[in-house]
Order: C-alpha cells, then sequence, then structure tokens
C-alpha cells in the first residue's frame, strides 16, 4: 500500500522561529536572574535602579519648608565679620552659648571636629615661659594664674557645651589608616542587639574625635561619615557604624534624639515585611543590612539658613530658633562639604543631615521590604516567562499592547507602594525582562538581516553626501548607528536677526528663502566631508569625524565655517534682487569628545553627538553677535590646525560652565592670509594681553588705533569693556575672564 506523501505542517517555519526567539527571550532572562539572584551584579541594571529611585525620589518631594531643624550657617558672611576658619574656640562657645541660652533651641549638631586643642589665645606659650625661662617668676605665675581661665579657650568652649544638649561631630576611617586621635563618646547602641537581626554595620578602623574636654562636657558625641553609591551619588547613609565591637550613631540619628528629648536607642525586629530599625521612643529609623538609611530628601530650599555672624551678634530672629533642632556646618567655599545627591550635583553635606532629621521625625524614611529581591526575583520569572511565549505568537500592535500594559502594571506598583508606604521596590531587572523581551521579539528580523548595502543607504543617505554613501557601502559592517564615543568637531551656524526679517516676508517668501539659503549651505558643508545632523529653523547643526573618520575633521570643519561667510557674498545679491533682506550668519565651531549614535525615543531617532564640547559650539555661536566676528573657535580646535591663522578674540566662562575657555577667529590658511591682516591680529592680541593686565592705557592706544584703521564691533566693545574696567574696583585676583550669564 503506498501512503500518499504527507504534507509539511505550515506551522514549521513558525515553531522554528518560535523557537529561536523563546531561547532568545530565556537567554535574557537567565542574564536578569543572575544579576537578582546575586551571582553577579550587571552594572546597567544598578544604574536603572538608581534612576528609578532618583526619579520617584525628586516626583515626591516635599515642597515646603521645614522649619524644625535650622542650620547655623558659617558662610562668606560670618567669615568676613568674624574672620577666617577656624575660629578661635572662645568664638565657638560664644556662638554655642548665645545657641541655648539666648535662643533656647532644643539641640545643636556639629558637622565640625574638634581633635586639637585651641592655639590662638596665646595660653600655650605663656605655659611654656613659665616652665622655661621665666621659672620661679612669682608675678609672673600669679598673673598667668589669673588669667588662665580667660585664656583657656577650649575650657570656655566645654562650659558653654554644657549648657544644653550638644551633640559634637567626628569621623571614623573606614579603610586603611587605623590612626585614631580624641576621646570617643559612649557606643549607641549594644553591637550584639544590632547582629542578631543579620545587620552588619561598616566597620571603622580609626577614628579622629573631639578633645576629652569638650567630649567629657558634651551631651553627646555623633559621627557625621557619609557614603555613597556606586556612582558617587549619596542616596543612603550610614546610621550606625561599628569599632571594635561596639557600636556608634549618626549625627542625624543622635541630634534627633537629643533634640526630641527621647530614651535610649533600641533595635525594633523585623516584622513581615517591615525591615528591622532602630527607635527613638515612637520615631522609627528602618535599616538595611548595612545599618544604612535611604535619605528623604526634599524639594531646594527645605531648610532656613542663619548666618553664624548674626548668631554671633545675637541679631538672628529669635523665633527662627526657637526650640528647633541646629546644625552647625558650613557652605563658605573653600570648607564647605559638597556631595553628589539624586536632586543636586553640588549639595551641602550638612543638609544631608538635616534631610534624615526631618525624614526620621516625620516617619518617612524610604524602606525596602524584607525579600525584595526574592519578590523581584518572582516578578521576572511569572512575567519575563509569559511574555517571552507570548509574543513570538501575537501581532506588534498587540505586542505593544500587552508590553505597555505590563509595564504600567509595574509602575503603578512601584508608585503605589513608595507614596503610600515608603516603600521602596527594585524594578529595574523587571522593567528590562518586559522591555527586552519587547525589543527582541519586534527587532528579531531587522536583527537576523541586517547588514546590507541597501541598509547603510537607507540609514545615512539622509546625513552624508551620496560620494560618502557609495564609500562606506563598500564596507557596511564598518558602520552603524550604535552610539560610540569619538574625538570629533560641531558646527553651528544661525541666521542674525532672523526673527525681524521673518516678520518682514510672507509666510512662502520666508520658506522660499529658507529652502535657498539651506541648500547653499549644506552643499558647501557636504562637500567638505561634514554631516548634516539637523536643521533647527534657520540654524544648521552640522559635525566632522562620523560616521566616517576624518583625521582633518578640525580643520575641514574651520574652512567650511569660512566657505560659509565667504558664499554669502554672492548668495546675498540673488536674494536682493527678489527683494529680499540680505542675511549674516555666525559660527560656532568646537572640537572634543562626543557620543555619537542614533539618539531620541521608540517614536522618533536621530544620528547624532552629545557631549559638554557640542554646548560649547553652540554657546561660541551666539557668541559672535557679542564680537562682531563671522566665525568663533574653541582652543582645541584650535590646536588641531596647526596651518590655520587664528587670532585671539577673548577668554571667557560661558553660561553653565565654570572652566574658562579661549576663543579664537580663524583668518584662513596662514600662508594665504594678507601680512596685514596677520600684523592687525597681533596688534589685537597684544591689546588683550594689556587689558588682561590691566594696562588699560596700552590697551586702549592699541585699540583706537585698529579702530581708526578698520572700524568695528569688537574694537568698540573691548574699548567700551577697557572704559568700564579701569573704574571698577577688581579683585586682586581678578583673572581677566569674561563670565556670560546667558547662552
Amino acid at each position: 500500500m503506498i501512503l500518499p506523501k504527507p504534507k509539511l505542517p505550515t506551522m514549521n517555519l513558525r515553531g522554528r522561529r518560535f523557537l529561536y526567539q523563546f531561547s532568545a527571550g530565556l537567554a535574557l532572562l537567565l542574564v536578569l536572574i543572575g544579576h537578582v539572584g546575586g551571582l553577579y551584579r550587571a552594572a546597567g541594571l544598578d544604574r536603572l535602579e538608581a534612576v528609578i529611585y532618583d526619579y520617584k525620589l525628586q516626583a515626591n518631594q516635599p515642597r515646603t519648608v521645614d522649619d524644625r531643624v535650622v542650620i547655623v550657617d558659617i558662610d562668606d558672611k560670618s567669615l568676613r565679620e568674624i574672620g577666617r576658619w577656624p575660629w578661635p574656640r572662645e568664638t565657638m562657645a560664644r556662638l554655642t552659648t548665645n545657641l541655648f541660652q539666648q535662643y533656647g533651641v532644643a539641640a545643636v549638631g556639629y558637622d565640625i571636629t574638634f581633635s586639637e586643642s585651641d592655639q590662638s589665645s596665646g595660653l600655650p606659650v605663656l605655659e611654656r615661659l613659665a616652665a622655661g625661662d621665666l621659672k620661679g617668676e612669682a608675678d609672673f605665675a600669679a598673673i598667668l594664674n589669673r588669667l588662665r581661665p580667660r585664656l583657656d579657650y577650649d575650657a570656655r568652649l566645654a562650659d558653654a557645651l554644657a549648657t544644653g544638649p550638644a551633640v559634637l561631630g567626628y569621623y571614623f576611617s573606614l579603610a586603611g589608616s587605623a590612626d585614631s586621635a580624641g576621646q570617643l563618646p559612649p557606643a549607641a547602641i549594644d553591637c550584639a542587639e544590632v547582629h542578631k537581626y543579620g545587620i552588619s554595620p561598616l566597620i571603622a578602623t580609626g577614628y579622629n574625635a573631639n578633645l576629652p574636654i569638650l567630649q567629657n562636657k558634651a551631651a553627646d558625641a555623633a559621627f557625621f561619615n557619609m557614603q555613597a553609591d556606586f556612582d558617587g551619588v549619596a542616596r543612603r547613609m550610614p546610621m550606625l557604624i561599628e569599632y571594635q565591637g561596639r557600636c556608634y550613631g549618626s549625627l542625624a540619628l543622635l541630634a534627633t534624639r537629643h533634640a526630641m528629648a527621647s530614651g535610649a536607642l533600641k533595635i525594633r525586629p523585623p516584622h513581615g515585611y517591615t525591615p528591622a530599625a532602630l527607635a527613638l521612643d515612637d520615631l522609627i529609623v528602618p535599616l538595611d543590612r548595612q545599618a544604612m538609611a535611604l535619605v528623604p530628601y526634599r524639594a531646594p530650599g527645605a531648610f532656613r539658613y542663619i548666618s553664624a555672624a548674626d548668631v554671633f551678634k545675637s541679631t538672628a530672629p529669635a523665633a527662627d530658633l526657637e526650640g528647633r533642632a541646629v546644625l552647625i556646618g558650613s557652605t563658605a567655599p573653600g570648607i564647605m562639604d559638597l556631595r553628589v545627591t539624586p536632586t543636586s550635583r553640588q549639595f551641602p553635606g550638612v543638609e544631608i543631615h538635616a534631610n534624615l532629621i526631618a525624614g526620621i521625625l516625620d516617619g518617612a524614611i524610604p524602606w525596602e521590604p524584607v525579600g525584595a529581591r526574592m519578590i523581584e526575583l518572582i516578578t521576572v520569572l511569572v512575567l519575563g516567562l509569559t511574555l517571552a511565549v507570548l509574543l513570538p505568537f501575537v501581532a506588534p500592535l498587540r505586542a505593544t499592547l500587552i508590553t505597555v500594559t505590563a509595564l504600567a502594571l509595574l509602575v503603578a506598583t512601584d508608585l503605589y507602594a513608595w507614596s503610600h508606604w515608603h516603600m521602596n521596590l527594585p524594578i529595574a531587572a523587571s522593567l528590562a525582562a518586559v522591555l527586552g523581551l519587547f525589543v527582541l521579539n519586534m527587532s528579531y528580523g531587522f536583527f537576523v538581516e541586517a547588514r546590507s548595502k541597501a541598509q547603510i543607504t537607507r540609514l545615512f543617505g539622509q546625513y552624508v553626501p551620496p560620494e560618502l554613501v557609495d564609500e562606506m557601502a563598500k564596507d557596511p559592517a564598518r558602520y552603524s548607528l550604535r552610539g560610540e564615543s569619538r574625538v570629533m568637531t560641531v558646527l553651528f551656524s544661525d541666521i542674525v536677526s532672523f526673527t525681524t526679517i521673518s516678520e518682514g516676508l510672507e509666510a512662502s517668501q520666508l520658506a522660499e528663502m529658507l529652502n535657498l539659503f539651506l541648500s547653499h549651505m549644506t552643499r558647501l558643508i557636504q562637500h567638505n566631508r561634514g554631516t548634516i545632523d539637523k536643521y533647527i529653523g534657520d540654524a544648521i547643526m552640522a559635525f566632522w569625524g562620523a560616521p566616517m573618520s576624518d583625521e582633518r575633521h578640525a580643520r575641514d570643519a574651520v574652512l567650511t565655517g569660512m566657505a560659509m561667510q565667504a558664499a554669502l557674498a554672492e548668495l546675498n545679491p540673488a536674494l536682493a534682487a527678489r527683494g529680499w533682506p540680505a542675511i549674516r550668519i555666525g559660527v560656532g565651531i568646537n572640537t572634543g569628545r562626543m557620543s555619537v549614535g542614533n539618539m531620541g525615543s521608540r517614536f522618533r531617532m536621530a544620528y547624532t553627538v552629545m557631549a559638554d564640547a557640542v554646548n560649547l559650539a553652540s554657546r561660541l555661536e551666539a557668541l559672535t553677535r557679542q564680537y562682531g566676528v563671522g566665525v568663533l573657535v574653541g582652543e582645541s580646535t584650535r590646536e588641531a590646525c596647526p596651518d590655520i591663522a587664528f587670532m585671539q578674540v577673548d577668554k571667557v566662562r560661558v553660561k553653565g560652565k565654570t572652566q574658562p575657555v579661549t576663543i579664537y577667529e580663524p583668518l584662513g590658511v596662514a600662508s594665504e592670509v594678507a601680512p596685514d591682516r596677520l600684523a592687525a591680529a597681533q596688534q589685537f592680541e597684544a591689546a588683550l594681553a594689556d587689558c588682561q593686565a590691566r594696562r588699560w592705557d596700552a590697551a586702549q592706544a592699541k585699540l583706537l588705533e585698529l579702530n581708526g584703521k578698520n572700524p568695528g564691533k569688537l574694537y568698540e566693545l573691548y574699548l567700551e569693556r577697557v572704559a568700564h574696567l579701569r573704574t571698577e574696583p577688581l579683585p586682586a585676583d581678578w583673572d581677566g575672564v569674561f563670565t556670560y550669564t546667558t547662552k
């Protein structure tokens, strides 16, 4: 009997595709499970977790001023009126006495350590004389005995500390040095109680504490160590640190205890999903496994700062201090302690303690539930396997809907737990599972069938000239839209007074003029191997050095910028013939390391560059109007163009930058620049040097001569600047740098 040949099931192809996609999804899940299970740490997931946490914190920050905690600030005003830091202990004694006796504060925490004896009164010198050259002089000894109580500034500060609940500050060495100085306070809590609940505080190797005379009179002392996360951001702070088997408390913790007159510090055992916590009577501080607590940062301006000078002179409003918990710290440049936090790149360290105190008082310290990693592991497994099986069989639109629903469910659960219970759920791996599976399934065909000449043409044809696309198509494997870091050059150009021009033209005329202008300039850029990034209205952004390498990217960009200026000479007559106004443009160019690649959102992507160097080029373009020059370049661009002549225009701080940059105007290829132009440039640079050296008369004479020969905005600008600066009382450390406060 001959059986008919069976038909191959139509599911074979789909089955193979499902197998490939499911295998890829399963591999992704295994990677995520290894991270969640603690087999290894995936840096990208840690960063994502940190970003999610920071966003939740910022989105839920209290926006009100918390007047329960006040920071007495050793600020610039205090240093001017009282004297440079460190102050004599007599000054600190008066400051402390005023806080307790005149203002009636609840407690004072010192973000300062007094580990060395005060030498400012001269008492140590007199003591040495009494024991040496003047030994046996009865009159001298008698006078010294009368003066000693007045000159012993350490004793005076000790007496001041005894007038109220003063919590001195000190710090531990957490690695390396075992050197110790000063006297530690009594331990805050029995370490055995802490260890019993699986908590292992950081172990200190040494410390720098306060003088015994001060420690013995103060109510307490606390460490002010801060511990940043893996990315340098201070999200959590140690509440306890262990040293030689004893556990000591943090400044925020013990300042709160004394301000509230709480009883002894106790440990509260974990209960259900609630972790172990420190208890100050009814105030609870949840801890992680290292005895750290997450800092509940409030919005900027949440705490009142009062100048230490006002407290010292008794001119601070009493209503702002009475009954408050006070922290003494500094925001003065040179002595302030700056930290990176989720809310700011420059955050005063003393205010971190203030946020912790406010969080303890509010019962708003964020916490992770017991077994948080197990919860996330189960979520990744259940949600991940469900999507890995489901997504290969559904249409893209339905797959998108399922993915969005899963993401919304995860995010909503996390935000609800945060806003209602201050609970921080780790969801980075779960989000990565959902998004990763979606991307794997939706892009399966793309990743399998990519790498072709047609793809290169499609990807880069809109950015680079056709001849470069043809060259790239010869070896398409070398080029992609993936992000990478390169040293490149970027150019920005913009039409001067474009708003005024646009107001005088019909919409159709304006569009036609812009098309003509942009087409003309684009041809120049592409002719010089530049890549068009984007058009921003009338502005053009272009870069050199990607996607194709260009060893002379800086030179090509500079010559292009000059060619764009020169091209206006033939473009403007054509505009005038149509009754349109002439065009002037400013061009800014800068060279530096940039991130280049396809960037944007799932809805729209663009091959572009991003970096500080890109921002500086944009700032330089805007500055061309200030100086009346056509093209401005940065220092790195000038250094990369040894055969091009430049004239230094200024040394400035642009908005958003603290480091000064020297800016230049390109004059052309050095061998082709006219001698008189080079001579004028040299004379201007000499005038600029005179100005920076405060030789006002010499600078003015050179500028007047230059302006007389060839009047220009640049010379007039500096003549006005010289006239202004010579009448200004400049500081001794004036560096001649001009700071711009606008873009």
